[in-house]
């Protein structure tokens, strides 16, 4: 079993690919262009982030990259960001976000450490709008955190990321031999491990006439992987079909996917930062 290296985080590969799409789906244009105004924001404050922080950001220990947060050096940034939400997001972001932000720093510091510490451990019922501030402003951070880690060894196909214990937001199909190798994309840290190919993210199921793949004349490179068992569903990417996929981009695109998910009874192990 192996990683993808972790390294710098290309967002600029990620913007752009949110303007493409939004040429190509007007369905998804408010969506992808949001995603963008967001992006763009993260990627500053990746880049800000070694002098925020200085020295105090210490490599994780293994099994504890949920330490606690320092968030004294973010709450700054944080302003800026609501702000951002508040200015360039949709109606019901937008007001949520205002509230947010006259609630004050110390509220903004016990949101985002807690966040930090739970969030996307566990598969829950709330509305996306109530996590997507403390999830999109932290991705930043922990793509940060983790490009500092040397990968966990894996012995065994595991569901959950072997470095933040979060749960995967999608699936990516990359390219080996004469096929695609698969792999789990982390939804709080981005990074990918290596999964077998018949088994099912959430539960473990591994007979293939209870994992039905179904894919959409409209997005031929997403295939919806469903388990009949569990009835969850995870998205992936198959970059052996278009390889310009931005997979976490290209998912944010496929809205009509989760609407036909949802009629048919599956539910995501995660959804993507904007719940489409």
């Amino acid at each position: 079993m192996s990683f993808l290296p972790a390294g710098r985080v290309n967002y600029r590969a990620r913007i752009d690919r949110a303007k493409l799409l939004a040429e190509r789906y007007t369905f998804a244009v408010e969506v992808l262009h949001f995603y963008a105004y967001v992006a763009q924001f993260q990627r500053a404050l990746y880049e800000q982030l070694p002098q925020l922080y200085r020295q105090r950001i210490a490599p994780p220990a293994a099994g504890n990259f949920r330490v606690d947060l320092d968030t004294s050096p973010l709450l700054q940034p944080f302003g800026e960001f609501l702000l951002l939400v508040e200015n360039q997001g949709p109606a019901r972001l937008s007001k949520h976000s205002r509230d947010v932000r006259e609630s004050g720093s110390a509220a903004w510091s016990g949101m985002l450490a807690g966040f930090w510490k739970t969030g996307l451990l566990e598969k829950h019922s709330s509305e996306p709008v109530t996590d997507f501030l403390p999830r999109a402003f932290l991705q930043p951070y922990a793509e940060f955190r983790t490009s500092a880690l040397l990968p966990p060894p894996l012995h065994s196909t595991v569901c959950r990321c072997p470095r933040c214990n979060s749960l995967p937001v999608l699936g990516v199909l990359r390219q080996e031999g004469d096929g695609g190798k698969r792999f789990l994309q982390c939804s709080h840290c981005s990074q990918e491990w290596e999964f077998r190919r018949i088994f099912c993210a959430s539960c473990g199921e591994e007979r293939e006439q209870k994992l039905p793949v179904y894919v959409a004349e409209q997005f031929p490179a997403i295939r919806v992987e469903c388990c009949e068992t569990c009835k969850h569903c995870l998205r992936t990417i198959d970059l052996t079909r278009d390889g310009n996929a931005v997979p976490l981009v290209d998912d944010l695109a496929a809205v009509p996917l989760g609407l036909w998910a949802e009629e048919n009874g599956y539910s995501r192990i995660e959804s993507n930062l904007l719940g489409t």
